[in-house]
């Protein structure tokens, strides 16, 4: 009742995301996610995830569902603005409905076809294996949570992955860690979770706190998804990141004129499956969209990226339609007593793929890859052959062999999107994980002090050091000496920057900009132009070691050093046209701006009642502080919810602040309201105890449910 009284907009909009059912409200510009959503069978995936609920969790949807229902028919004369300007009101609400919200939530997890896409289009681009896999490479991919020696390293016959870098992402992550109370100035466990989501008018996350006879638990939860997400209860707290192990696979498909409507699959010809799906278009005519599936999944070109539509029939394989087990186990760990209990908990999840990290009061901390990863015989990063039965899936790594700590002798554990393990660990974990450095930079942090307290977790979450700029920038400015005319202003403030995505820094906004142009500079070698824009995404690691050195001779048109000079003054001219020629106007903050843009911002003038934002930030897409970047160096997404949990806190709760807000009105006081705490790093409290917590409310409202009549 109270999620739907604040964000019944954002919970009809979200349910129809994930059945399909935006074109009904937006017309056109609504398909592509339509498409997406009836490609890969949402609908039918939810049906089938609820015919697989204990019975509980079952009635706590049902509940949850009348909650908004409740809502809906009460407010029906003056719903949310939203309805008003798209003329429609909201349909009944029903499980199904949350959980079609929780698999497009999955698939938002684990699907980025990019990762799969971009090297297929390398692959079939690069003239030789040694170009391949240095394209592949990473960035500080030696970054591990397990440390070496904490497992056994007895092979289970699997292969071993390849090159694990290359996830092209805009500042998509979290990071999260714990620190035993041995290395705390209170003796028992700290821990720090920040997600990293897109900024947005309305936040996705929804604080609350549930106190019953048998729960009583605070944090965050994904809207329209009833169980804490992020949080703590009496006894345990935890944070969550992205593991970025692989959940699905597509697979190129063959066919032959001979054997029309068919897909070879060993040696055989077998019969394409077909489903129509009819998706209704605002102000337009229906679309029928015809699905034909091999036995891997859907065939997907639709959906793809542009430049990847072409390339064959191209088949998905997702783990998330075998049904996930999310709920149930979130629902265990919300009521979970020790950190024993907690891993216990996520037994039987099997989607998303996520690291947690977790402490009780009693001092144990722990750690627990979760989710559960195909195994598969061949390593590949590109498309699979779907005719080969060699390429499918041998089965699931079970829970017990997915990488997990306990109370480890260094006394802290620390995730950041990085690998989960060094490629010795037993199992296959098909990663591509995203760059190391946030990781690093955790860890030094936390080695910096014996002793941390809560405020020294605070100052982590913002830190804006960006280990990228430290690495490079030696080599960058060795090779430029000897170039300095025309470039004296720039050079000089890269020499006298520390490295820092601060506000006020130059030398952030020059490194920055200069860093995006060196890596479609470095595209431009090897790849016709069309590709370069989607390719330089994912050619970071590989750029980094192209400032030092060129193993590989990937340039052949241009030597290092011009290449290296043609990218620093691309990014000087861009920063002359954007910021003028004062080069002392070019600070970070000026072109580096969190935006909080509506969903519906893009109609008209709408943005001017519905956005929030435009306020400098500072760090980037590889800074613990993560803003993310864009094309036009904007903070499209990054830690927009951060939580530290103190396990001593005699009044067991946790400290945590939103980027948005809680309400979803335009008109509420409390619409993006939380921005300016955010950026200046002021975190809220939410207390556990009933005396703490029934101090913190501005007002009451007290739900009675009517008596049974005698009918």
């Amino acid at each position: 009742y109270a999620m739907a009284q604040d964000r019944l907009f954002q919970l009809d909009y979200l349910r129809r995301k994930g059945l399909g059912r935006l074109s009904e409200i937006l017309g056109k510009e609504g398909l592509e996610s339509d498409l997406l959503a009836r490609t890969l069978d949402f609908p039918n995936i939810a049906v089938e995830e609820e015919k697989t609920l204990p019975k509980e969790v079952a009635q706590l949807l049902q509940a949850f569902s009348k909650g908004i229902n409740a809502v809906i028919d009460l407010g029906r004369s003056f719903l949310p603005i939203e309805f008003d300007l798209l003329d429609y009101e909201p349909d009944p609400w029903s499980p199904i409905d949350s959980l079609a919200i929780q698999v497009e939530f999955e698939w938002y997890l684990t699907g980025r076809f990019p990762v799969i896409v971009i090297p297929e289009l390398a692959k079939r681009h690069l003239s030789s294996e040694a170009l391949y896999h240095a394209f592949l490479q990473g960035e500080a991919d030696d970054e591990s949570i397990l440390p070496p020696g904490s497992y056994s390293s007895q092979s289970k016959g699997f292969s071993s992955t390849i090159a694990s870098g290359g996830w092209p992402d805009k500042g998509e992550g979290s990071n999260n860690w714990v620190v035993s109370g041995s290395r705390t100035q209170r003796g028992k466990p700290l821990l720090a979770s920040d997600p990293h989501i897109a900024f947005a008018a309305v936040s996705c996350w929804y604080e609350i706190h549930l106190r019953s006879p048998s729960l009583n638990v605070t944090g965050t939860t994904y809207v329209g998804i009833p169980a804490v997400m992020i949080g703590r209860n009496e006894r345990v707290a935890w944070g969550i990141t992205n593991n970025i192990c692989s959940q699905r696979d597509l697979y190129q498909e063959k066919t032959h004129p001979n054997h029309p409507g068919c897909f070879l699959y060993d040696g055989n010809w077998e019969p394409a499956r077909k489903r129509k799906e009819e998706i209704r278009v605002k102000e337009a005519s229906t679309l029928i969209h015809q699905v034909h599936q091999s036995r891997n999944g859907p065939i997907v070109n639709a959906i793809l990226p542009p430049l990847a539509r072409d390339t064959g029939p191209v088949s998905l394989r997702w783990l998330g339609v075998e049904g996930s087990g999310f709920l149930p186990a979130l629902q265990r760990m919300n009521r979970a007593t020790k950190v024993d209990d907690f891993r216990q908990a996520m037994k039987g999840w099997k989607i998303p793929t996520w690291s947690l990290v977790f402490a009780d009061v009693d001092g144990d901390i722990g750690y627990q890859s979760t989710g559960q990863i195909p195994a598969r015989k061949i390593p590949e990063r590109g498309y699979r052959p779907g005719w080969d039965p060699a390429h499918q899936w041998e089965g699931l790594i079970p829970f017990e062999g997915m990488p997990c700590l306990k109370n480890p002798d260094r006394g802290w554990i620390a995730t950041a999107n990085n690998r989960p393990a060094p490629d010795d660990y037993p199992y296959p974990l098909s990663g591509t994980w995203s760059s190391g450095y946030r990781a690093r930079r955790v860890r030094q942090m936390i080695e910096e002090k014996t002793q941390l307290s809560r405020e020294d977790l605070v100052t982590m979450q913002q830190d804006a050091l960006s280990l990228r700029a430290q690495d490079c920038l030696p080599w960058l400015l060795k090779i430029l000496e000897g170039r300095e005319q025309g470039r004296e202003a720039a050079l000089s403030a890269l020499r006298h920057w520390n490295g820092r995505m601060e506000v006020d820094s130059v030398g952030a906004s020059i490194f920055e900009i200069f860093f995006t142009h060196w890596c479609r500079v470095v595209a431009q070698e090897r790849f016709p132009e069309p590709l370069v824009g989607l390719v330089s995404g994912a050619i970071a690691g590989l750029a980094s070691q192209l400032l030092r050195e060129d193993r590989v001779g990937w340039f052949h048109h241009y030597s290092q050093q011009d290449a290296i000079t043609n990218a620093l003054d691309s990014a000087l001219i861009e920063l002359s046209n954007k910021q003028g020629l004062d080069i002392t106007s070019w600070t970070w903050g000026q072109v580096h701006k969190v935006h909080l843009r509506h969903v519906l911002s893009g109609r008209g003038d709408l943005e001017r009642l519905l956005d929030r934002g435009g306020q400098p930030v500072k760090g980037n897409g590889i800074t613990v502080c993560n803003t993310g970047y864009d094309p036009n160096w904007g903070a499209p997404m990054g830690a927009n919810y951060r939580l530290i949990a103190d396990l001593s806190d005699s009044a067991l709760g946790l400290w945590a602040v939103d980027a948005q807000g809680q309400s979803g009105h335009p008109g509420s006081s409390h619409y993006c309201d939380q921005l300016t705490e955010w950026l200046g790093a002021r975190y809220h409290y939410l207390p556990l105890k009933p005396s703490y917590a029934s101090t913190q409310g501005l007002a009451k409202l007290t739900l009675q449910l009517d008596k049974p009549s005698n009918n």
